[in-house]
């Protein structure tokens, strides 16, 4: 199908209000458009850079776990909550009563991340996973109790009511078909659609079914992060949309309703590849700023500390990388310290400007390492 002959679907009568019954998308796909070709020459070539520069890094592990933090406070902001980047890293008793709820929604979307990633080393991208995904996604939080791993059996919708929705997604009575020919598009050969383009229109058609009751939006964007890894187009799972979406909060709604009320495929792609290209750059130039900091504290900072004090001071600083939020008890615990040794060596850290305490009290104080932390924070993206 020529891109531009794509039909979105129709809006079909039921019981007091009409639902949006979509196209299904496994088919062939073509795309002429110059413009939209060279972007996807673009994004491609920013995923093979960020790919191949997180190859090099070493202990790269240690930063991907920044980048499912910032993505799990980033997509959950997209829901309305209010979680930021350092509380993701705070223990319950840490967390103000009034936001525990926001808190343990990113606790959630960080275990269902990496238990999915490990997943599919296992079990391909599918239908069975995002329904496991889910299910940790709604884990002792808002939506709990509407069928947490289970396709929706009723209706449901997107505004403040049936009556008065913004968008009203397919019966209930067609999500299963509808999600079986999306699992079929995500890993189909016989028709040759770039990984991008692929990805691009399964979220869409993911966001458009919204085949369980709550939790639709965190899963749909998940599950590009788990395509690119799925695909192998990132070894390392060092992508997410979630800020760019967020960034552009009001254009991502409009672009996936332009395309079902106007067929608008073409736009919501430019927009998409647009995010995959703006994202993979600034992630690069995020792993480029963190090598520049780890080296310059190895340079300046680590030989300040004594010969019996280095391995300490190093795994301290290697902990840091994984956990830029830390309390005494924390350090203490993994790094198999005495409580002494480990105030000590914090109280080091805060001398040196790599540790700020921010609390303010005498008990329960939280040490954050501010100069790593900056450059997770959405508005230095």
């Amino acid at each position: 199908m020529e891109l531009g002959n794509y039909y979105a679907g129709d809006f079909i009568d039921q019981y007091e209000y009409r639902s949006f019954q979509p196209t299904y998308v496994r088919h062939e796909w073509v795309f002429s458009d110059p413009a939209l070709l060279q972007l996807l020459s673009d994004a491609d070539r920013a995923i093979g850079e960020l790919n191949a520069f997180a190859q090099l890094i070493p202990d790269i592990n240690f930063f991907i776990k920044m980048h499912i933090a910032k993505e799990a406070t980033q997509s959950s902001r997209i829901e309305g909550t209010q979680t930021n980047i350092e509380e993701a890293f705070y223990e319950e008793r840490d967390i103000t009563p009034e936001r525990r709820d926001d808190w343990q929604e990113v606790q959630n979307y960080i275990n269902a991340i990496n238990q999915a990633i490990e997943q599919l080393e296992t079990l391909p991208l599918s239908n069975r996973l995002l329904r496991e995904t889910h299910n940790i996604l709604m884990q002792s939080v808002r939506g709990k109790d509407k069928m947490p791993g289970e396709f929706r059996t009723s209706q449901n919708w997107i505004g403040v009511s049936l009556k008065n929705a913004t968008f009203i997604p397919p019966h209930h009575d067609e999500v299963n078909a509808l999600m079986n020919d999306l699992e079929l598009f995500l890993h189909d050969q016989e028709f040759r659609i770039p990984h991008l383009i692929r990805i691009a229109i399964a979220h869409y058609q993911f966001e458009t079914i919204r085949p369980f009751l709550d939790g639709n939006g965190r899963l749909g964007r998940l599950m590009i992060a788990l395509y690119l890894a799925n695909a192998g187009l990132l070894v390392k799972p060092a992508l997410y949309l979630s800020d760019y979406f967020e960034r552009n909060k009001t254009a991502y709604i409009d672009y996936l309703m332009a395309v079902r009320q106007g067929n608008h495929m073409e736009q919501w792609l430019t927009f998409f590849l647009h995010g995959v290209r703006e994202t993979a750059e600034r992630s690069i130039e995020v792993f480029r700023k963190i090598l520049n900091l780890k080296e310059k504290l190895e340079r300046e900072i680590i030989p300040h500390f004594s010969t019996r004090r280095q391995n300490n001071a190093q795994s301290l600083m290697r902990l840091l990388y994984q956990y830029p939020i830390v309390d005494v008890k924390f350090v203490s615990t993994v790094l198999e310290l005495k409580i002494n040794t480990t105030n000590s060596l914090i109280a080091d850290f805060v001398k040196y400007g790599i540790l700020r305490e921010i609390t303010g009290g005498r008990r329960n104080r939280l040490f954050a390492f501010d100069d790593y932390l900056k450059y997770f924070k959405a508005e230095n993206s």
